[in-house]
Order: structure tokens, then sequence, then C-alpha cells
């Protein structure tokens, strides 16, 4: 069961940053910050074994990501 939730968490991950990487018009800070989200998001579902740790993987990857992106 752990396993089928972790290839939904990772199938919905990968749909996500595919849909984002249409949007050529990002600015350099907008794309860091969607493509932090989807990296913290993929290792959160990992590491964890519920969706709270990959919704806090994908805050946290956002942050980082938007504040490289400066």
């Amino acid at each position: 069961m752990k396993s089928i939730q972790r290839i939904s968490a990772l199938a919905i991950v990968l749909a996500t940053v595919m849909s984002l990487s249409a949007c050529d018009n990002m600015t350099r800070r907008q794309r860091d910050t969607a493509i932090g989200a989807g990296i913290g998001a993929a290792a959160g579902a990992a590491i964890g074994d519920n969706a709270l740790s990959t919704i806090g993987g994908a805050a946290a990857g956002g942050l980082i990501g938007n504040q490289i992106g400066k």
C-alpha cells in the first residue's frame, strides 16, 4: 500500500513539474520557485510516508528556490 502511495505522489509531482515547463514567460525567480517546489515535493514524497511530508517538501523547496532566484 505504501508503494502505491509513493508512486501516486511521484506521478502527481511529475505531472505538475511537466505542466509548469509550458510556462516559458516566467521570470527567473518564478521558474526557480517552481523547480524548487517540484524537487522539494519529490524529496518529501520519497522520504515521508504521508501527504504532509510531500506538502512540506514542496513548501520548503519553493521557499529555497524563491530565495535562490533573487
